[in-house]
């Protein structure tokens, strides 16, 4: 058996509710303390206990920290949920489960560790009884320890990091893990490949999640309200802010100089937050899907207001309730063009915990220099799970107020000013703040119709000019947003775009696509709307572009179709919605089933070029994809050449090509008239008969 070293993926059935949170956030943080590259994907359901939960770990040296489809290890705990834990486990796996469950297991191609857990935790007079099944989580970690070679001292620190120190918790917890590893260690034989083994890639990192870094970004940012209500999975967020602002906003007279305030709704969190905005506070809400739809009229006001306020938006999957403790990145059109009649909202797209913190603070300077809310969209993978990051650094650059008029300055300009007046050209006005004693610095704010000095009318020039200037200050913000990312890949004839979340599966998945299935892809990832010229020049660059994002109906595709229609040729959508946390396969794969849908409409039409055969050979050799020509049987022909003896064989048929997944995105059947089948035979020539005598094509 060949050793399997820190590359594999560990996943742990349980019962929500059932403590094994701990024991899980365990294993990951050991592992990241043995300096390997890993993650941690919590899949649970929206009710509060009972129901069947998964945690999945990745483990990667090479630091691809994607979801990963293939479950190599499965610890089973939850009967409710065994059998199907244990249909999952990969051919050559391990499946260790705990043995008070009495149920059948006929699987011979995966090793089978049976764990007692109940009887070890039973046995340690130091486990009150009813702390038992808490912490028998932990005699799992211990077994699984034991088997793939965990570091004891590791694991220790982070039962220490989890528990601040307190040491009666730890040495409970910690009793009980050694006890289960001292169990495994004299009766199980190791009969599977996994192995951990310490390595120093995760020197300098740390591991957080995004809500917290989006509540330390907006601390840092000076942010001096928040109104929200709770809602899965933004309600973290602002936990953040309560848990942190008392401890790194401390004033000597013991002031606070915040609020924080829990409303009764999302409409008043929003309206509270757009009232702390216009009264010159840096001010903020965070929600989720079903939250921003009830935040639209307000979100509206403050546009056209043109109000200052950041809203976060976690998102999950919807419509309506929808899956509530899924992930998507199914919220980016309804904000982008949120609130009825003509408007266009700035988003900025984290991509990962790092940026989180990033755009927390830079958020606030963005909404105070445009005048305007600023969506920051997250989402749950990123906003709920544990990710590795760099450290946070303290914000180089001072606040960005924007234009705001004090009494000097009102003195200066002899009170020649108007709220809504553009003297800079740029579409941004200056505005005044409660509190400025100027005689001349009051106007009054509506979301009614208002002239250049905040008067209220219904002409309709003075409308006309107040929505072109507004639409010449959002497109001008292009200027001052944060750029995307790009990731090159030497001799790349195509590009992909994708944003948020899904770029450690993207990465994956355009390392595999150079190396096994001959496309070379650039990779941008998009950190902001409206977009940047960088996003323009990689358009221009390349003739076909596949937009990567987790939604049903490609959103992002469907703005860049907008923004950029006299491109609208190069966009292929490759998109997804299964709830899941993004993973390189179904990003290859569904990038495959398109590139090969578009090649093969090249052939048909007699259009091809060299690099389009050269693909599609390529991916049927590699069984990436399947030939299909109904009718053609294996039969002898009397042609002497084995690559004409193809071309007799198939005749007058048609085809075609059928790209292999596992994923919607790559159900894909792309049909070849004749002409198409004859020049593909030519150039598979006697790869084609001998695949069609051997059956491997239909």
């Amino acid at each position: 058996m060949n050793k399997i070293v820190n590359d594999f993926s560990i996943t742990v059935g349980t019962k929500n509710g059932s403590g094994s949170s701990t024991a899980n956030n365990t294993i990951l943080r050991s592992v990241f303390k043995m300096g390997i590259p890993v993650s941690g994907k919590n899949l649970f359901p929206s009710n509060i206990q009972g129901l069947p939960t998964w945690y999945t770990i990745r483990v990667n040296k090479d630091g691809f920290i994607a979801r990963q489809d293939a479950n190599d290890i499965v610890i089973a705990i939850n009967p409710d949920s065994f059998v199907r834990d244990l249909a999952s486990v990969t051919p050559g796996g391990a499946f260790f489960y705990s043995d008070d469950i009495k149920q059948p297991i006929p699987r011979t191609d995966v090793a089978i560790y049976p764990m007692p857990i109940k009887s070890i935790v039973k046995n340690d007079p130091n486990v009150p009884t009813d702390y038992r099944d808490l912490v028998g989580n932990m005699v799992y970690v211990g077994v699984l320890a034991q088997m793939i070679g965990m570091d004891m001292d590791k694991i220790l620190a982070a039962l220490t990091f989890h528990f601040k120190g307190k040491q009666k918790p730890i040495d409970m917890n910690f009793n009980a893990l050694k006890a289960g590893a001292e169990w495994a260690k004299t009766n199980l034989e190791k009969k599977d490949p996994y192995h951990l083994e310490a390595m120093n890639k995760t020197d300098g990192l740390i591991m957080t999640d995004g809500n917290t870094a989006g509540a330390l970004g907006s601390i840092f940012g000076g942010v001096q309200f928040a109104g929200w209500y709770p809602i899965t999975p933004a309600t973290s967020l602002a936990e953040g802010l309560n848990d942190y602002l008392p401890v790194l906003r401390k004033r000597e007279d013991g002031k606070h100089t915040y609020a924080i305030v829990q409303a009764e709704d999302e409409l008043a969190a929003l309206g509270m937050a757009i009232g702390a905005g216009w009264a010159g506070l840096r001010s903020m809400t965070s929600t989720s899907g079903p939250g921003l739809s009830l935040m639209t009229e307000f979100a509206g006001l403050a546009y056209y207001a043109e109000v200052p306020v950041v809203i976060w938006d976690v998102q999950r999957i919807g419509p309506s309730t929808g899956l509530p403790t899924r992930t998507s990145q199914g919220d980016l059109t309804f904000t982008h063009f949120i609130g009825h009649g003509d408007s266009h909202s700035i988003i900025l797209l984290p991509g990962d915990v790092y940026e989180c913190f990033e755009f927390g603070w830079q958020s606030f300077d963005i909404a105070e220099r445009a005048q305007t809310p600023i969506f920051v969209l997250s989402d749950l993978d990123m906003g709920m799970n544990q990710w590795m990051s760099k450290p946070f650094q303290y914000p180089e650059t001072p606040m960005d107020r924007g234009k705001i008029l004090w009494e000097k300055d009102l003195e200066e300009i002899k009170g020649n000013w108007g709220r809504y007046l553009d003297k800079d050209g740029d579409g941004i006005t200056y505005r005044t703040l409660p509190g400025n004693k100027h005689p001349l610095s009051a106007y009054f704010t509506r979301g009614t119709g208002h002239d250049e000095h905040a008067k209220y009318t219904e002409d309709s020039n003075a409308y006309m000019r107040n929505m072109e200037r507004l639409k010449v200050k959002h497109y001008n913000a292009a200027s001052y947003m944060p750029k995307p990312i790009n990731h090159p890949i030497k001799g790349a004839t195509v590009g992909i775009i994708a944003y948020g979340s899904t770029e450690n599966a993207v990465l994956e998945a355009q390392y595999h696509l150079a190396k096994e299935d001959g496309i070379k892809a650039d990779f941008l990832r998009v950190r902001a709307i409206p977009f940047t010229e960088e996003v323009t020049r990689f358009i221009e660059k390349y003739d076909q572009i596949f937009i990567v994002e987790m939604n049903r109906d490609g959103q992002m595709y469907q703005i860049l179709l907008t923004e950029y229609s006299q491109y609208a040729s190069k966009f292929r959508s490759v998109a997804y919605h299964d709830g899941l946390p993004a993973a390189a396969k179904w990003v290859r794969e569904g990038i495959v089933a398109v590139a090969v849908k578009d090649a093969v409409e090249k052939l048909n039409n007699k259009k091809e070029s060299k690099s389009d055969l050269a693909f599609l050979v390529k991916i049927l050799k590699s069984k990436s994809a399947k030939l299909s020509i109904p009718g053609v049987k294996p039969t002898a022909t009397k042609s002497s050449s084995k690559k004409n003896s193809t071309i007799s064989m198939i005749g007058n048929v048609s085809g075609s090509i059928i790209v292999m997944g596992s994923h919607n995105t790559s159900t894909i059947n792309s049909s070849l008239n004749q002409a198409a089948i004859k020049t593909l035979a030519k150039h598979l020539g006697a790869e084609l008969l001998k695949a069609i005598k051997e059956n491997q094509y239909d």
